[in-house]
């Protein structure tokens, strides 16, 4: 018996953003970790505190208290300011890989961050809808990133 082919738009996900932040590249990044980290929250505004060990090999995990919680991924790659790249499942509950990039620029006073998730495995319907939690964690951290800037 054999059991039918998936196709690469079946088992992968590809969400490309460019996010432009008036702020400096050293403040942009230190946003990105906070809001990546202990401001982290869900797309309905509820809270979700995140740990992440800004280093290689350091965990991006949920914190649930008393050794429970939640692995999301490595810190694969990290360069103080320019670079994050974290791979692991994410929110996902299957066998699945995915990779984050955050690629950091500054030019002219606005600091231009490139986006990436690539996914590949076992993708449930249910995890197709990332782009828009990306895009509401971007939100925050810009605006997190622009109201800490030196007026």
């Amino acid at each position: 018996m054999s059991s039918p082919a998936l196709s690469l738009e079946a088992t992968t996900i590809h969400i490309a953003e460019e996010i432009k932040v008036r702020a400096s590249i050293e403040v942009t990044f230190a946003a990105l970790l906070d809001q990546l980290g202990p401001y982290n929250e869900t797309q309905v505004d509820r809270p979700m505190p995140m740990k992440l060990e800004a280093w290689p090999g350091g965990r991006w995990y949920r914190d649930l208290g008393d050794n429970n919680g939640h692995y999301w991924g490595t810190v694969q790659a990290i360069k103080k300011p320019t670079l994050l790249e974290i791979c692991g499942p994410l929110f996902m509950s299957n066998p699945v890989i995915n990779n984050l990039q955050y690629r950091l620029k500054e030019s002219g006073g606005v600091t231009i961050i490139t986006f990436r998730q690539q996914s590949f495995g076992l993708v449930l319907e249910e995890y197709r809808n990332a782009k828009n939690g990306w895009a509401h964690l971007h939100e925050l951290m810009r605006q997190r990133a622009e109201a800490s800037r030196p007026r």
